[in-house]
């Protein structure tokens, strides 16, 4: 996992520093050279964690550093067992730690650790924006935040050893790679948005006005390779089809790339698209998503993300299918390494 020596606690994750020494025993974590963090591992029912030396200077990060890397290491792993010679109030007031049976003894939860908005998100506030209910087209809901520019979430995938990340559209740096993608046979079929420059144009000036919806572009490796519309399924043409809830988000994909497409970078990206979600607003509770019913390979990648098909209905334009994954069954089951 990259760290950056200069960078403060829990701040972007762009460190490209931190090194391991481990066996089934130990762990022991540098940065820059410098000594992070050293445990002794004693495996059992759940991984005993116990401290043998902490950098004094940043010790929040030195414990998220190694709650990372022992649950990336086992994705099956459900929670750590810390003892802790003195107490840790920084990780126990943000979710990182808490609370164990016994004085001295804390307890990492997977859940937990991958709801932390830091250091995945670029832009991440410290409260969800307040609540006020307002109408729009006779639609009842909360009025949105203002929509953020520039990258919003970014994620080191060791399965693949390349960064992944999602950033805002912006047309004019953007609106090329747009059309072309748009205009390729195989994503037309799916989209049906095919179209001229100018077209494009309107078509993303539109969204980028709407309220509702985010445009964005995910990136391997600071490289774009496709197109996502997150929006909020109360406002939306989906809401008579099920009971949204005010916080529900919903996503339309398009991976543009040809040489990014592919289980294995699905399971990559689409885990990223959902976390951020799920992060951006702690209030979300599900992630919805309407592909077409007759899309059955990406229906299998999404339920391989364990979404599941709630039934199929139909918009004027498509018969679709109503693909939905909630917020706990994906924290206790996501792979995010």
């Amino acid at each position: 996992m990259p760290f950056d020596a200069a960078s403060q606690p829990l701040s972007l994750p762009r460190w490209h520093s931190l090194s391991a020494d481990q066996g089934d025993r130990w762990l022991s974590l540098t940065l820059e050279d410098r000594p992070l963090i050293q445990v002794r591992l004693v495996p059992g029912e759940t991984l005993e964690v116990h401290i043998e030396s902490l950098c004094p200077e940043r010790p929040q990060q030195a414990l998220w550093a190694a709650c990372y890397w022992l649950l990336s290491r086992d994705p099956a792993c459900q929670r750590l067992t810390w003892h802790l010679p003195q107490p840790q109030p920084e990780a126990l007031a943000s979710g990182l730690l808490v609370m164990g049976e016994r004085p001295g003894v804390y307890r990492c939860e997977h859940t937990l650790f991958w709801q932390l908005p830091h250091p995945w998100l670029s832009q991440a506030s410290t409260a969800a924006y307040p609540q006020q209910m307002q109408l729009s087209d006779g639609k009842r809901h909360p009025r949105r935040a203002p929509k953020p520019r520039g990258e919003v979430y970014r994620r080191f995938d060791a399965r693949l050893g390349s960064w992944v990340s999602l950033r805002t559209l912006e047309i004019d740096q953007d609106l090329a790679r747009f059309n072309r993608w748009q205009n390729n046979p195989r994503v037309e079929k799916f989209w049906q948005e095919g179209g001229s420059l100018e077209q494009h144009r309107e078509y993303l000036a539109k969204l980028e006005a709407d309220p509702h919806t985010l445009t964005l572009i995910g990136s391997f490796d600071d490289q774009p390779f496709a197109y996502f519309e997150a929006y909020w399924a109360k406002e939306d043409r989906i809401a008579p089809f099920y009971p949204a809830d005010d916080y529900d988000r919903g996503v339309h994909m398009l991976v543009g790339e040809e040489n990014h497409r592919g289980p294995h970078k699905v399971a990559s990206w689409l885990s990223a698209l959902v976390h951020y979600l799920f992060l951006d607003d702690p209030r979300t509770q599900r992630v919805v998503a309407e592909p077409r019913a007759d899309n059955g390979k990406m229906i299998g990648y999404m339920h391989d993300q364990c979404f599941h098909c709630e039934k199929e209905f139909d918009f004027p334009h498509k018969r679709a299918a109503l693909m939905i994954l909630g917020r706990e069954r994906f924290f206790e089951r996501c792979k995010l390494a």
